[in-house]
């Protein structure tokens, strides 16, 4: 015995308030397929009916329905007037009945109260149709190759930085500015960061952009105590423009409240361009212990470098905008972005640390490069190239010849090995690019003593860090 009960739409619609055929269960809307009294809301295939025009439930509603509802979301957000869907009476439909002939699948065709079949060509049909639909989701349109990468990539590249200080007569100085105290008192730092959004989730935008903006300070051996925000938000509706700002904030006071640290203030704007999106900009302020403060140049040779997690997120995310990064890359290197680095300020202390950076939108060899100009006496380092961390698929998408907008400029740094101040033997071009590839919440590197190199690596693996490595070593430069 076969029973056809046909189909019906989840209980928990008409259980949630919604309005409901008492039959099928479907959700009643518009023409405009906005839920019925309820502004805001859509529904459409299998869970909605438009009480003007009902339909039979099938997949080509659905389909065909798809242009208007996206074109009617983007208008709600908006604030725009609705568009209608004008439905056809009929629509072709192609169903497989189960059976087959000569181990072949059959398909019935339906046209209104007409119904043809059931063959096999008509199952040719339908299968030829289904995968030329489903084809479209598995080849994305990749975003074009001239698009510049967001997050600390948006970074200004590093000779038009310096030229304009230099013109100045103001050169940079360490991650964070000395504002007021003194070394035996403890030191009150403030930095300033920030970039235009590099995730679409506002919440994980807040997070990872106050992490990177606090690094600065870490890097320097102090606590956070407070922080003032810039946010500049789309143009949209108040509404809109409101969950915006409150997911935003939130992911910042997710990383402030657990250091104690209060959002003291801040200025907001809107963008005067459809072109650009969210972006957020934090002034950080802080302290450190008494006589603690780590500058760029205080290392010495005989020195271990630390790095306290991996690199390449610059690349992952250039290849993400073209659709070439695997979401578990993705979801790899998001995870550890989101991971606070505080911790690791008590680590490096405590095992002698004598200077520290965050590796962010200058790379890896950029910034090695800025220690080693801010040190005392010639120096060079010797890096271990075998001993790089790498983000998973980063090393593969730049040997395919992906790569973030901003490493061309950076490509500027490779004078550090040419002149030899940066050794790393006969490096392969993907690990070259590796060394450029510019950082977003990227790892703090430490400088430490040689004698307790090895226990503070151990240290900062067990408080959470486990894939910080010893990179190199600070050797005198010859005379």
């Amino acid at each position: 015995l076969v029973r056809c009960t046909g189909s019906r739409a989840p209980h928990w619609l008409a259980a949630g308030g919604l309005p409901c055929d008492p039959s099928t269960g479907r959700v009643f809307t518009e023409a405009s397929l906005e839920v019925e009294g309820h502004p805001g809301v859509f529904a459409c295939g299998d869970c909605g009916l438009v009480r003007a025009a009902p339909r039979s439930p099938s997949g080509v509603w659905a389909v065909r329905v798809a242009p208007v509802l996206a074109a009617n979301l983007r208008r709600s957000l908006r604030g725009e007037p609705l568009r209608p869907w004008h439905p056809p009476r009929c629509a072709l439909q192609l169903l497989g009945d189960g059976g087959a002939v000569d181990g072949q699948p059959r398909a019935l065709a339906q046209w209104g109260p007409l119904c043809l079949g059931p063959s096999r060509w008509l199952w040719w049909c339908k299968a030829w149709i289904d995968r030329r639909f489903i084809s479209r989701f598995q080849a994305l349109a990749p975003m074009a190759e001239e698009s510049p990468c967001r997050g600390c990539a948006a970074k200004l590249g590093a000779a038009p930085l310096r030229g304009a200080l230099e013109r100045l007569g103001s050169p940079g100085g360490d991650d964070a500015a000395v504002i007021a105290g003194s070394l035996d008192e403890g030191l009150v730092l403030q930095s300033l960061d920030g970039f235009p959004a590099l995730v679409g989730d506002d919440w994980l935008n807040g997070r990872l952009t106050t992490l990177h903006a606090c690094s600065d300070l870490w890097a320097c051996g102090a606590r956070v105590e407070s922080a003032q925000a810039l946010v500049t938000l789309p143009r949209g509706a108040a509404a809109l423009q409101e969950e915006w700002l409150l997911q935003t904030l939130a992911g910042v006071r997710s990383v402030l409240d657990p250091l104690a640290a209060r959002l003291v203030g801040g200025h907001t704007l809107e963008q005067r361009t459809t072109a650009e999106g969210l972006s957020l900009a934090l002034s950080v302020t802080g302290r450190s212990e008494p006589g603690r403060f780590w500058a760029k140049g205080d290392l010495a040779a005989g020195d271990r470098l630390l790095l306290s997690r991996p690199i390449g997120s610059g690349v992952l995310f250039a290849a993400a905008m073209a659709g070439a990064a695997e979401p578990e890359w993705l979801d790899g290197v998001l995870e550890e972005m989101a991971q606070s680095q505080q911790p690791l300020v008590d680590l490096l202390a405590a095992h002698g640390c004598r200077a520290c950076t965050d590796v962010t939108g200058f790379g890896l060899l950029g910034h090695l490069g800025e220690m080693l100009q801010a040190a005392a006496e010639p120096l060079r380092v010797v890096l271990e190239p075998q001993a790089l961390p790498a983000f998973s698929g980063a090393l593969e998408l730049l040997e395919r010849g992906f790569a973030s907008s901003l490493a061309p400029a950076n490509r500027s740094a490779w004078v550090e090995l040419e002149s030899g101040r940066v050794q790393a033997g006969a490096l392969k071009p993907c690990l070259r690019e590796l060394l450029i590839d510019p950082q977003t919440c990227g790892p703090l590197l430490a400088s430490l003593p040689a004698a307790a190199a090895e226990a503070a690596l151990a240290a900062v693996r067990a408080g959470g860090f486990p894939r910080a490595e010893l990179i190199g070593t600070v050797l005198a430069a010859p005379a």
